[in-house]
């Protein structure tokens, strides 16, 4: 989970471009990463964002 940003205002764009690019799931994503995605959904949350799936985005 190195090259993952710890800001969650990059977080957030980063995932979403990853989503969007390369990986049809947060789970998938998270997978391929070797993230904990309770870890970073919770990060996220906290800054105001939340997993939609049937977007396959952060909003």
């Amino acid at each position: 989970m190195s090259n993952i940003p710890k800001d969650p205002n990059l977080l957030f764009s980063f995932i979403n471009m990853q989503l969007r690019d390369n990986y049809a799931s947060f789970e998938e994503f998270c997978s391929a990463n070797d993230a904990d995605p309770d870890e970073l959904i919770e990060k996220l949350k906290t800054a105001g964002f939340e997993y939609n799936a049937d977007l396959n985005q952060f909003r």
